[in-house]
């Protein structure tokens, strides 16, 4: 019966797909390329079904998918469906509301950016948009410099070339919440693709001044606030220091190579194969800085210059990765690595400055290594975790500013390599980063000491912690189921001990709950989230969830033991073992 109640289940699936792929291929598109896309896939049932068989999920990430036909591709239309719900429920929450815009180098981007303005102009919202490719910072700095009502920036972030995106933010700068997002998206349910949006020309928008662009006075704006996080000071830095920057094709090269120079950063080498924007990305097809490949021209040209550290941003220039020289080759740093180095030099240099708030605080996500509390508590700094995304990190800012307490945040940090040191934009920030990582190397560079020496000297002072992140892709409509039963199964059926060890407790963030092996159970006062936690004996650790943002599950592993490669030997052999679960 079962069986049968299934193979019905996909005869309607094929039946809904193959009317929605009609539905495309009956339209007048604007787009020339989207018709004939849908007219090559007509004998390819496959592509089909992954193109329509659902609509292009919005969340609190906004959009993010391959670029082509299809209700779940991002194209001009997807686009538009979005923006007509986002401005719907603008126009219901706010009197006269406004939107700034920003673009990436990705492919469509800029055509994307349109779309929306033009969208957004129609329904009478005043649109301003930047006139050239943005950090997303640089999004999030504008909507509260402007008195925005909110904000919109077309990236993928990280993704491959294939990808792009669509992210929402609020008044406050920061990405919208979970409550924003489901009234946005009741919103977007709500509007035919195909003739439930307004829209105008973007020139006539820009005749009629519905549409403006944003001056190069907030572009200054913004540099001036990452500049005032610097801690220099009066102290010795070598800030001749030779350093080679990548942006990878993206946004990062005019904001970064001002900030640095700007603030006294004399010998800075761009990597010229990867300085002009591009969103085909020819030099790295997965133009993520948190993978070697990404960085093999600029490890080569930091080779060639005899440089000792590598700066490279990702497309939209809200995650940076670094390199730095050991002996004659390079190591990459984590992005806990880094995050541990940036609050112990934060720490140290706020308290020789006299810059230390009351009550510092610090605010990391839950899959983001746990020795930086050890850190903090050293320096007399509160840790608040929360769950993975910046935009939680976000609104703790916000949190903060409504009881007047701001100041008291000094850094905020995750695992996948994103920064933040103040509270002029509630995103990450590689702009603020790459200035902090710089002058942290200026700064040990002068007392003859690398970041590796650094970080070996926190290693030895707080112990060794090993984290890591393991990504298990999963793409289409059988993909995502695959992904929901493996939750499942974590959820229902996760054993008593893994690697022989106990496990303490299990935090299911969609449940609001720890249980603990003792049979007491605990609330989570966060937002809920297909998340699991496991905590194991010895100071162990795994989280799994589904990513936000891509078809992948990802698993964080947290492993401490007495040395690397004692940690580095356990966690092979606990990853092997969880990955079994997942067969």
């Amino acid at each position: 019966m079962y069986g049968y109640f299934f193979g019905e289940m996909e005869i309607k699936m094929n039946t809904v797909v193959q009317t929605r792929w009609k539905n495309w291929l009956s339209q007048s598109l604007e787009d020339a390329d989207l018709t004939a896309e849908l007219q090559a896939m007509a004998e390819d049932e496959k592509t089909i079904e992954d193109c329509f068989y659902k609509e292009l999920e919005f969340g609190t990430g906004g959009l993010r998918g391959v670029i082509g036909a299809g209700t779940n591709r991002m194209n001009i239309y997807t686009v538009a469906k979005a923006t007509q719900g986002y401005a719907d429920y603008l126009n219901e929450s706010f009197v006269s509301p406004s939107v700034a815009i920003a673009y990436d180098s990705r492919i469509k981007s800029e055509r994307f950016a349109e779309v929306a303005a033009e969208v957004l102009a129609a329904n009478g919202i005043r649109v301003y948009i930047y006139p050239e490719l943005m950090p997303t910072p640089a999004l999030s700095f504008a909507v509260r410099n402007l008195n925005c009502s909110g904000g919109i920036v077309i990236t993928a972030s990280h993704n491959p070339a294939k990808y792009n995106g669509y992210k929402v933010y609020g008044a406050d700068g920061c990405q919208i919440t979970t409550k924003a997002a489901k009234e946005i998206l009741a919103r977007i349910n709500a509007v035919d693709i195909f003739f439930g949006v307004k829209s105008m020309q973007f020139a006539q928008g820009i005749e009629q001044k519905r549409i403006s662009y944003i001056g190069e006075e907030t572009v200054e704006a913004f540099i001036r606030a990452v500049s005032a996080q610097s801690l220099c000071g009066d102290a010795a830095y070598d800030k001749s220091v030779s350093i080679v920057y990548t942006p990878l094709n993206g946004t990062g090269l005019k904001c970064v190579l001002r900030c640095l120079k700007e603030n006294g950063f004399t010998n800075i080498s761009v990597v010229k194969e990867q300085a002009e924007p591009n969103g085909h990305f020819p030099t790295c097809p997965y133009p993520n800085p948190e993978i070697r490949e990404a960085l093999e021209l600029g490890l080569k040209e930091a080779k060639r210059l005899g440089s000792e550290l590598l700066l490279a941003t990702d497309p939209d220039c809200d995650r940076v990765g670094i390199a730095v020289k050991s002996e004659d080759d390079f190591v990459l740093l984590s992005g806990n690595e880094v995050g541990m180095l940036l609050l112990d030099y934060i720490c140290k240099r706020r308290l020789a400055l006299k810059r230390m708030p009351k009550n510092p605080l610090v605010v990391k996500t839950i899959v983001t290594i746990d020795m930086a509390k050890r850190i903090a508590a050293d320096y007399g700094v509160q840790v608040i975790d929360v769950l993975t995304g910046f935009k939680f990190i976000g609104e703790q800012i916000g949190f903060l500013e409504k009881k007047g307490e701001e100041d008291r945040y000094i850094l905020g940090f995750e695992e996948s390599y994103g920064y933040l040191t103040g509270s002029y934009v509630r995103d990450k920030d590689a702009v603020n980063a790459s200035l902090m990582i710089c002058e942290m190397f200026a700064y040990y560079k002068a007392k003859g000491q690398s970041l590796l020496d650094v970080l070996n000297g926190l290693y030895t002072k707080y112990g060794y912690c090993l984290n890591t992140l393991h990504g298990y892709e999963f793409e289409g409509a059988s993909g995502f189921r695959k992904m929901q039963d493996i939750m499942e199964k974590l959820r229902d059926n996760c054993p008593k001990t893994w690697m022989g060890r106990k496990i303490i407790s299990v935090s299911d963030y969609q449940m609001s709950i720890t249980r603990y092996n003792d049979g007491r159970v605990e609330k989570i006062d966060l937002p809920v989230s297909n998340v699991l936690k496991f905590e194991l004996e010895d100071n162990l650790s795994v989280v799994v969830r589904p990513s936000g943002t891509e078809p992948k599950l990802k698993m964080y592993m947290s492993v401490s033991a007495g040395s690397r490669e004692e940690a580095g030997d356990l966690e092979r052999h606990f990853v092997k073992e969880l990955e079994a679960m997942f067969a």
